[in-house]
């Protein structure tokens, strides 16, 4: 088995604009390259940026489903795990991880956010919720690097 740096999870929507798709891409490229374990909703919009950028930098992420089939993972995530909870799969992908990053998103997002800042995980945003304990990054560099501080 590889021994990754750590475990990420990557919280954002479907909808997602052009710009934080490309960014998001760009993201998960350099989380691949630093060699972090990938965590996603394995859905569309953010989740599928984050896969395709991971599977790019030849790295892996898990997509961690709604459903009970694998019907709904995006081409990108090297592994779809179906859980049949809905959005309960948010605890899931809160619990899993070292630390998270939060891209664009809506209400979903926010429960994601919460359910890691509760858990005392730390949280990168980038074009995301403004809230406390949310560490804003404003390029794909900025992100990684305090992903990286975090880390240490």
């Amino acid at each position: 088995m590889t021994n990754f740096s750590g475990r990420i999870s990557v919280f954002g929507g479907r909808e997602v604009s052009d710009e934080d798709y490309d960014v998001t891409v760009e993201i998960g490229k350099k989380l691949a390259e630093e060699n972090y374990l990938v965590f996603c909703g394995g859905g569309n919009g953010v989740m599928e940026a984050i896969s395709k950028g991971v599977k790019r930098g030849g790295g892996t992420c898990i997509g961690i489903l709604k459903g009970i089939t694998d019907e709904e993972a995006n081409d990108f995530v090297s592994l779809a795990i179906p859980t049949g909870i809905g959005i309960g799969r948010n605890v899931i992908l809160a619990y899993n991880c070292d630390a998270a990053i939060a891209i664009s998103g809506k209400y979903g997002t926010l429960s994601e956010i919460a359910y890691a800042l509760s858990l005392d995980k730390k949280v990168v945003g980038y074009n995301t919720w403004k809230i406390d304990n949310v560490d804003i990054a404003y390029s794909p560099e900025e992100v990684i690097k305090k992903i990286n501080m975090i880390m240490k």
